[in-house]
């Protein structure tokens, strides 16, 4: 049973960058056919998907939040992390980390639990 847990502070001051970790049990981020994937949900808003880390670290990225996003993953902690610089207010969401089965098909088998992250002065 793969296991995935979100990390990271719960506030982040507007124009600071936003750093948040995945850690994964039961499942390699190496293991063939996957991606991690990043996705948040703001407030009275649909899911939206950030960005993503395949099992050979070829990272991929919302048209949108590109410029502002960075995925990586240390293979050693078997983890996933997000940046977001520059976050405004409208940056306010739960931010979730998922394995994702096909690259950009919204197709998740297994969900963090989330983090819920505040962007306020």
């Amino acid at each position: 049973q793969v296991q995935l847990q979100e990390s990271g502070p719960g506030l982040v001051k507007p124009s600071q960058t936003l750093s948040l970790t995945c850690t994964v049990s039961g499942g390699s981020i190496t293991a063939s056919n996957y991606y991690w994937a990043w996705i948040r949900q703001s407030p009275g808003k649909g899911l939206e998907w950030m960005g993503a880390i395949s099992q050979t670290g070829s990272t991929y990225y919302s048209p949108s939040l590109r410029s502002r996003t960075s995925v990586a993953r240390d293979t050693s902690k078997n983890h996933i992390t997000l940046q977001l610089r520059s976050v405004a207010p409208e940056d306010t969401a739960v931010y979730y980390c998922a394995r994702e089965i096909v690259l950009g098909m919204s197709a998740f088998d297994y969900w963090g639990q989330g983090t819920q992250v505040t962007v306020s002065s």
